[in-house]
């Protein structure tokens, strides 16, 4: 999912504009939610699931990033606000799709998913009306590819260049959604006021975390503004990426001790990682999207977009 966007910016770009794109997408995505809900279609679902994340993830955010000018620090704060709003939904997924998944039967989870899939569709096609149209196209074998200066040159250069720095970076958050919850499960007591909770609520923990510090970092640059001044991209990641490590230090320290005394991980050490990682998760992710919209050539931002994805799936790897 973090390797297509760069196939559905270049759609985008080139043949269909964004917001087919991102409908095509949101189609794709319902399919595969609904195909999840049984066994034998489960390779087919995946499919649907990962080329309709490609044809979504990269346009809808080059959306959100074109209702800026281009020198307005003001796209970080956008982009902050668009991630409080995902995160909104990861909070429900994991306590309607997680919960009926575990307690009740992963068809249902996954049907869950899928009439969720189509309601976020008919909201974007309602509101599709507020956001930047689309980038003239231009079809035909004879369309001329879009032409790059040299200081689009440069900035894509620079771009590209940076991928591998934000990869090392994501390593703590994007454990999150794969090993970390496999070693949970496995290590950590989930015992919460006598009833043991399910693992996927890791989930929801870490979204209502996220929203809290994704809404706090953005007014705390705000009221920063006001009196100094405001620091650039680069700058707010490299303070996010140092408050990120320290997430991961706090899942060391629990594992340590853990071991040392034969017991399992305290939940308190959980909590201390997904507080700590969030707060670096909203100095890092939104500002580099910002930054990414900000510094893409115009005639490439989808695709560069979908570049940027590039570095989650290296640091999910």
């Amino acid at each position: 999912v973090y390797l297509t966007p760069i196939l559905g910016g270049l759609l985008a770009d080139r043949v269909l504009g964004r917001t087919r794109t991102v409908a095509l997408g949101a189609l794709l995505m319902s399919a595969g939610h609904f195909l999840m809900a049984f066994d034998q279609p489960f390779l087919l679902a995946l499919l649907c699931l990962v080329l309709g994340v490609g044809c979504f993830k990269g346009n809808i955010a080059s959306q959100v990033g074109g209702l800026y000018a281009p020198g307005d620090l003001r796209r970080a704060d956008a982009f902050q606000i668009f991630f409080l709003a995902i995160n909104a939904g990861v909070i429900a997924a994991p306590l309607i799709a997680g919960t009926l998944g575990e307690r009740v039967g992963w068809h249902y989870g996954f049907g869950a998913a899928g009439v969720g899939m189509v309601l976020g569709l008919i909201i974007y096609l309602a509101g599709r009306k507020h956001l930047p149209p689309d980038p003239i196209l231009q079809r035909g074998p004879r369309a001329e590819r879009p032409k790059l200066g040299r200081r689009e040159g440069v900035a894509v250069t620079v771009l590209l260049a940076l991928l591998p720095v934000l990869a090392i970076a994501a390593l703590c958050n994007q454990q999150i959604f794969n090993a970390y919850l496999v070693w949970a499960e496995r290590s950590a007591d989930f015992t919460l006021f006598g009833q043991q909770v399910p693992t996927t609520w890791l989930i929801t923990l870490d979204a209502i975390v996220s929203v809290g510090f994704l809404a706090g970092v953005a007014v705390f640059w705000r009221v920063w503004a006001r009196r100094f001044p405001e620091p650039d991209e680069v700058t707010k990641i490299t303070i996010g990426c140092f408050i990120s490590v320290t997430g991961c230090l706090a899942l060391a320290a629990g594992a340590g001790i853990a071991a040392a005394t034969g017991t399992k991980v305290a939940l308190a050490w959980l909590i201390a990682f997904h507080v700590l990682n969030s707060i670096g998760f909203a100095n890092i992710f939104p500002v580099g999207l910002a930054l990414y919209s900000r510094a893409a050539p115009a005639a490439i931002a989808a695709t560069i977009i979908g570049v940027y994805y590039l570095h989650l799936f290296a640091a999910n790897w």
